[in-house]
């Protein structure tokens, strides 16, 4: 028997603050929370076949960059549409060195955390 990723926690200053955002980016709802958390998933809840991400507090951001980020990509429009809206509900550009030949773009939510929005379309599950 092997694992299975049932969830990523996301260090964030505002986890209530930030949980609308990636719930908007992923449509996804609040599943919990608490005073220093957050928990957001599909609607189905944890356990199903996309892990749930944990919203937890930290008053302060750990140093060094993040070894791990989130990809995502866009399932009922391309990816030029799927990036104007991610901006809109505030994602911003992040230059960390492309080339502009990259078939991605690099953004960061609304605390800094870094995630790409990838080209391939996927179909929604």
């Amino acid at each position: 028997m092997a694992c299975r990723i049932s969830e990523f926690v996301l260090g964030c200053r505002d986890p209530h603050g930030l949980a609308p955002f990636w719930c908007e980016v992923l449509d996804f709802v609040e599943l919990d929370s608490g005073e220093d958390y957050v928990e957001i998933g599909p609607r189905e809840g944890f356990g199903g076949p996309q892990p749930t991400i944990v919203l937890s507090r930290r008053e302060v951001p750990e140093p060094g960059k993040l070894r791990l980020h989130v990809d995502v990509n866009p399932t009922d429009r391309d990816q030029d549409a799927e990036l104007e809206r991610l901006l809109k509900i505030g994602a911003r550009p992040a230059d960390i060195g492309q080339t502009g030949q990259e078939q991605w773009h690099v953004l960061l939510d609304p605390e800094g955390n870094e995630f790409c929005l990838l080209k391939a379309r996927l179909n929604p599950l």
